[in-house]
């Protein structure tokens, strides 16, 4: 079982990973636990919205990802 899907932005030419776990997709968007990036897929906008605005903010991790949290959908 995957617990964390990942997608990838690119911020001033370098590939950024965001990260959303699979739970955050279940709660939030009725995610199968069998196919978490078919919840990705669907609510690609809203996940990329929020993608964005933490990079707008500069909310990286030590390793220079991006963690997608309940509170930022």
């Amino acid at each position: 079982m995957t617990k964390v899907a990942t997608v990838a932005a690119e911020v001033n030419k370098k590939r950024v990973l965001c990260r959303i776990s699979a739970q955050i997709l279940q709660d939030k968007f009725c995610a199968s636990v069998e196919e978490p990036m078919r919840a990705v897929a669907e609510h690609r906008a809203v996940i990329q919205a929020a993608a964005r605005k933490l990079i707008e903010d500069e909310a990286y991790e030590e390793d220079g990802s991006i963690i997608i949290r309940a509170r930022d959908l």
